[in-house]
């Protein structure tokens, strides 16, 4: 079932469609036998009206939307291999890629399958968008802003309605959204059409476009990373910084101040602060809008640690099996640690959520909270007794 063409596609070193075999040639991260208590394994005795009532099993669909990390590019990846950036590897994307298993690879589609074996919609092997046959509900496109997050959410829709094994009207669908970091590219030269008001109601549109249009849907929105941690790795990598002069040229503007790049994207995350706020996304039953913030607490990403004593601090060295080639897409092994953070915020209560620890701290996924083993809404945060079944 072929997808229609997405917009503003802006680098075309970048946006090859290309198709590759899946490479082992790259480190990973599983959770080999991972499991919770039964009890919070299974789905609902029936099935959830209120979307503040779903368990992690409750889930039939998943999808997302983004832009070349959400498409995976680069993410198989062997090392020093910087054409392999233009490969998307979507079975191996944080939030729906399906490639392989849990025990063999972390990503929240994958923990989800563990819950609920005929989860649909998860992403596998390399390809682009509008190949259905690998992207599946992954409508993420290399170089999307802020602005094609409408048009990923109307062509997600429309797949959903065309699907003759989804039951649109009652399947229970989980859309991830993560984009950002190309409008924060552009911004230093494009002004107030970047600016942290038209972030917020860009996305805005498209979270609004599927509360009125896609039944039965929790949207979880991961907050941006502040890009100017960024530069730590250009410092000590000059490939990697020459390589973002081209890919993010505000961030390889040496005019930009560190402090300049980081408090713009601490507006856009504000601005993600206050949509959540609204509630303007909490006015029915079936639908609700999280923001997850777990990348925008980081105070750190991707770099090598060294041991002193007890303490552990970055060395200043990029983790290159954390990052592709270019330090700016994530490998698999990236990917995984982000996935494992992301769940680990959606079974926290709002408010309540953590920083991601973008190392292998060797922990499992986290499993539901007992007292309340359901995807985390702002609404089951303040009180999770009256959505328990």
């Amino acid at each position: 079932m072929p997808a229609k063409a997405l917009p503003r596609i802006e680098k075309p070193v970048l946006l090859l469609c290309l198709f590759a075999p899946i490479t082992s040639e790259y480190r990973e991260l599983g959770a080999p036998g991972w499991s919770c208590d039964a009890d919070l394994m299974k789905r609902s005795k029936t099935v959830p009206t209120n979307v503040h009532s779903l368990r992690p099993a409750d889930i039939d669909i998943v999808a997302s939307i983004g832009d070349s990390l959400t498409a995976g590019n680069g993410a198989g990846a062997e090392k020093g291999d910087a054409l392999a950036i233009a490969i998307q590897y979507r079975g191996l994307t944080w939030s729906v890629g399906g490639d392989k298993s849990l025990d063999e690879h972390i990503s929240v589609a994958n923990i989800l399958k563990k819950f609920n074996p005929n989860v649909f919609g998860y992403s596998i092997r390399t390809g682009s968008a509008n190949v259905w046959e690998t992207a599946h509900l992954n409508a993420g496109v290399p170089g999307a802003h802020s602005g094609d997050v409408k048009g990923q959410a109307e062509d997600l829709v429309r797949r959903m309605k065309e699907h003759p094994e989804i039951d649109y009207l009652n399947h229970w669908k989980l859309v991830h959204i993560f984009v950002g970091a190309n409008d924060i590219c552009s911004w230093c030269y494009r002004g107030v059409d970047e600016d942290g008001d038209h972030y917020r109601e860009n996305i805005r549109k498209g979270v609004k476009y599927m509360q009125e249009n896609m039944p039965r849907t929790i949207v979880v929105l991961s907050k941006m990373v502040d890009m100017s941690l960024l530069r730590r790795i250009d410092r000590a990598h000059e490939f990697c910084n020459r390589v973002h002069e081209f890919e993010c040229n505000c961030e390889g503007n040496k005019t930009v101040t560190d402090e300049t790049l980081s408090g713009i994207c601490h507006s856009y995350m504000d601005k993600m602060r206050e949509m959540q706020e609204s509630g303007e996304f909490d006015t029915t039953d079936d639908f609700t809008l999280i923001i997850e913030p777990y990348l925008s607490m980081a105070e750190d990403i991707g770099r090598n640690e060294w041991k002193s004593t007890e303490l552990f601090q970055p060395d200043g060295t990029p983790n290159m099996d954390f990052w592709a080639p270019d330090c700016f897409h994530f490998r698999a092994y990236g990917h995984a640690i982000v996935a494992k953070n992301l769940w680990k915020n959606m079974m926290q209560p709002v408010g309540g959520q953590s920083a991601a620890n973008l190392t292998d701290d060797g922990e499992p996924p986290l499993c539901p909270d007992e007292s309340c083993p359901f995807i985390r809404t702002t609404k089951n945060s303040d009180d999770c007794k009256p959505y328990i079944q």
